[in-house]
Formats: structure tokens, C-alpha cells, sequence
């Protein structure tokens, strides 16, 4: 084969690799698949971190955070640590001792206490706090299901002890107490409806009435205390009024005035503790 004859197959092979090729990728190119595997990364990771923001808080109440709810919502702060004693931020207040530990397994029942009970009649409650002792009056006239249920955790001693875990300083003003855990999760282990709940939503100064989530029937054995006049929702049917402060509502407000720790957090600077409850029918 001569020289010449070489070099024309040698051009003719080059020709065929030309037409087998890919053509080249264009800086542009790339770097718009570099951009696009960059992106997807980026949306892979956003949705790993911002779905589970978006599910899991249907236990909470329609409305704000401020809202009185029994929730089972985590990172509810508890007011003690698990062998008692104050968190950090916390001090007591004038008056005031170190609350016992919060309880880890409450007392749990599976049947609704009867509302004959309570049925037409009314009671004094007698709410011995490390702050001191706070009297209620229950009326099981307009609230029986609620009072009889009240009147059964106490016999119980379902809050013996137990924090008043929740603390609300801006546009609702409540202390709400009964969960033994302190973490805003506990109940007793039954539910019952709500019952004369104000249908213009509003809640009077030294009032008590009962939280819950957004569900109707999910009333249990968490309360609250309004220690100023409260606008609160209607939506789901309001909250159950089943009794008022008679006695010691100047231990409330003084643990409303010390704030909480943490801006938007529930846990009271000042904290305060159910120590025991005891219940007596009132005699006309």
C-alpha cells in the first residue's frame, strides 16, 4: 500500500469517528446542568426540612398559640424538672415554695364520671398551691359533667402534685393548670363535650373553665384561670365555665406579673404548684 493510498484510508476512518461522535457540551451547557443537579439538591433538602413543619399540629386549638389547649404537641415546657426545683430564668416568688417534682405516671381512669354527681348542685374546692391556697366554687348546675369530673380527680388525687404549666401574658390572660406531667400533654385517660360556654366568647376575670384541642370532646382534666377579662374563641363551640375563684386570686395575679421566661413560651418566670385539692358540697 503507498503513501498516498494509507493516508486516504487513515482520512476515511477519521470521517466515520466524526459521524459516530457526540457533539461537544458548550460551556453554557454545562453549567446549566450543574445549575439544574444544584437546584434539585436544594429542593430535596427544603423539602426534608420544611415538610414536617407542615404535619403533625392538628392536635392544636384553631386558634393562636395563646389559645387554652390541652395539646399533645411536643416541646411543651414544663415548669419543674424531673426531680423538682426551679429551670433556668425561673425564681420563686414572694411567698412562694420550691414546687415537688412533676408526677411521670398520673393516675389514668377509662370511664367518664357520672354527672349525677355533680348534677344540681354546687361545691367549694380548696386548692392547696406552694404559693398558697386558692378557694373555688364549682357549679354543677350549669356544668355537671364537668364538676363531677373534677370532683372524681380530685378524690383521686390526679393533681397531687402537679404544676400550673401554661401561662398566657398577651390578649388572653389565663394560668391553666391540671396536667400532672407539666408537659401540656396529660389527661386523665377519658374525654367528655363542653358545657356552657359563653356564646360571646368572653370569660370574666377569675373564671374557671376547662382546655382543650380543637377537638369538642376533648375536655379532661386541664384548667384554666382567667386573671384578667378574656375574649376568647367561639369557633368548635368555646370553652366549658364550670366554676370561679372565690378566694386567692391575688396568688394568680401574682404569678401573672412576674412574666415568663421566654417571650412566646408558656413557662412562668414565678412557678407554682397543685399541692393537693379537696372538695366539699356547698349547703344552701
Amino acid at each position: 500500500m503507498t503513501k498516498e493510498q494509507e493516508r486516504a484510508r487513515a482520512r476515511r476512518r477519521h470521517e466515520e469517528q466524526q459521524k459516530t461522535a457526540k457533539p461537544p457540551v458548550s460551556d453554557s451547557t454545562r453549567d446549566k446542568q450543574v445549575f439544574g443537579v444544584i437546584l434539585a439538591v436544594i429542593l430535596v433538602i427544603a423539602a426534608v426540612i420544611v415538610v414536617p413543619k407542615l404535619v403533625g399540629s392538628s392536635d392544636r386549638p384553631a386558634a393562636a398559640e395563646a389559645t387554652p389547649s390541652a395539646t399533645k404537641t411536643p416541646g411543651a415546657t414544663s415548669t419543674t424538672t424531673a426531680t423538682g426545683g426551679l429551670l433556668a430564668g425561673q425564681k420563686l416568688a414572694a411567698g412562694c415554695t420550691t414546687p415537688p417534682a412533676n408526677q411521670t405516671s398520673p393516675k389514668q381512669q377509662t370511664t367518664v364520671p357520672s354527672k349525677a354527681a355533680a348534677a344540681g348542685k354546687i361545691f367549694v374546692a380548696t386548692v392547696k398551691t406552694t404559693c398558697g391556697t386558692i378557694t373555688m366554687e364549682l357549679d354543677g348546675t350549669k356544668a355537671p359533667q364537668t364538676v363531677a369530673s373534677f370532683l372524681n380527680l380530685a378524690r383521686t388525687g390526679y393533681w397531687a402534685p402537679s404544676p400550673c404549666h401554661r401561662l398566657t401574658t398577651e390578649g388572653i390572660y389565663v394560668l391553666q393548670c391540671g396536667d400532672p406531667t407539666g408537659s401540656g400533654e396529660g389527661g386523665p385517660g377519658y374525654q367528655f363535650g363542653i358545657e356552657n360556654a359563653p356564646a360571646d366568647g368572653k370569660y370574666p376575670r377569675g373564671v374557671l373553665a376547662m382546655a382543650r384541642t380543637q377537638d369538642p370532646n376533648s375536655n379532661g382534666g386541664q384548667f384554666f384561670i382567667t386573671y384578667k377579662e378574656t375574649q376568647l374563641p367561639t369557633e368548635g363551640g368555646g370553652y366549658t365555665i364550670f366554676g370561679k375563684v372565690t378566694k386567692g386570686l391575688d396568688i394568680v395575679d401574682k404569678i401573672a406579673a412576674g412574666g415568663l421566661v421566654t417571650a412566646g413560651q408558656p413557662t412562668p418566670v414565678n412557678p407554682i404548684s397543685i399541692l393537693s385539692v379537696s372538695v366539699t358540697e356547698k349547703k344552701a
